[in-house]
């Protein structure tokens, strides 16, 4: 849960970094809780896709906050 908060912090402050596609997947998993497999038929890719891309996602934001420290 905690780590959900932290990451939900640093998508507010640095998702203007993230490209479209990777704030759509963030909110759609984050924000409106759906599952891999939703998310995957929404944007028509398989659910590994989504895995992937929201594991990319978090370690971006990790590296955003490590390098500029703005949270």
């Amino acid at each position: 849960m905690e780590k959900m908060l932290y990451l939900n912090d640093l998508f507010d402050i640095y998702k203007d970094l993230l490209t479209d596609k990777q704030q759509k997947y963030f909110m759609d998993y984050y924000f409106e809780n759906l599952s891999f497999a939703e998310i995957a038929d929404k944007y028509d890719v398989s659910r590994n896709a989504i895995f992937n891309q929201l594991k990319i996602i978090e370690n971006k934001l990790y590296d955003y906050e490590k390098k500029l420290k703005i949270y």
